[in-house]
């Protein structure tokens, strides 16, 4: 029996890279999943991969957008029938370089994407259910090492992942003991969000890194079904960092 037989996910930002490698992993393990994305064709092709109908649900949409958000946790409920784990996955980096360079307009949107989204996501789950058929539930957060401390260029995003780090230590604090909150903050991932950081030099940047590689979805993935599961069922509110050794030097 898998770690997640019989449960059900909503995991945000699961059409590709991090997010449908959680989800991938999470089905594997037994759970059926409700994914999303902005892309229709995109988030249709990830149903198949991830075993059709039986297994996993589709419904694309804003993120922030809170009519979504009622959509999705209502179709869990109505389609597999309970809801256990959340995983916010979803996030936004449309600027790069020096924090005052970025106009007022991207810092709200950034705020409003990877942080109040994932609030939203976590008030409606739970009030729709999360954790009320008999075992509590759980959700994790995907931040990021920048959320750890002064990246130089990743600005707003870096703030937005801090944000999110103590978001999660309150949420954990205050809905105990039927949610569990926690998060992941991984470096480098080698997915298209985030090419820039290392493409056309992979290598050169992995060196930095005491394991000597970059992250791969299936890293981090591992890491969220830890903590969904219930072998993680006496932590909560805690940022498990998935980083390859890269902060221990003190780099981001």
């Amino acid at each position: 029996m898998g770690a997640h037989e019989g449960r059900v996910a909503i995991v945000t930002g699961a059409s590709r890279g991090i997010g449908f490698g959680i989800a991938e992993r999470l089905v594997a393990e037994g759970a059926r999943v409700v994914v999303t994305g902005r892309r229709p064709e995109a988030l249709a092709e990830a149903v198949e991969r991830l075993g059709g109908r039986s297994k996993a649900l589709g419904i694309p949409g804003n993120a922030a957008d809170e009519a979504h958000q009622d959509e999705v946790v209502a179709a869990a409920r109505e389609t597999f029938g309970r809801l256990d784990h959340l995983v916010n996955n979803t996030g936004i980096n449309p600027v790069y370089g020096p924090i005052l360079d970025a106009p007022l307009e991207a810092a709200r949107k950034i705020l409003e994407v990877n942080v109040l989204a994932a609030f939203g996501w976590t008030q409606k789950a739970v009030r729709g259910g999360l954790g009320a058929s008999g075992e509590p539930g759980a959700v994790v957060n995907v931040a990021s090492i920048a959320g750890l401390g002064a990246t130089g260029a990743l600005g707003w995003y870096a703030v937005s992942k801090a944000a999110l780090i103590h978001l999660t230590v309150e949420l954990g604090y205050q809905l105990g003991p039927q949610v569990r909150v926690n998060a992941v903050a991984p470096a480098i991932v080698k997915t298209q969000f985030a090419s820039a950081l290392y493409e056309g030099r992979e290598e050169q940047v992995a060196r930095a890194y005491p394991l000597k590689r970059l992250g791969a979805p299936e890293d981090v993935a591992g890491a969220v079904s830890f903590l969904l599961s219930d072998d993680a069922s006496w932590v909560t509110g805690q940022t498990l960092v998935v980083d390859g050794g890269v902060t221990l030097g003190g780099a981001l």
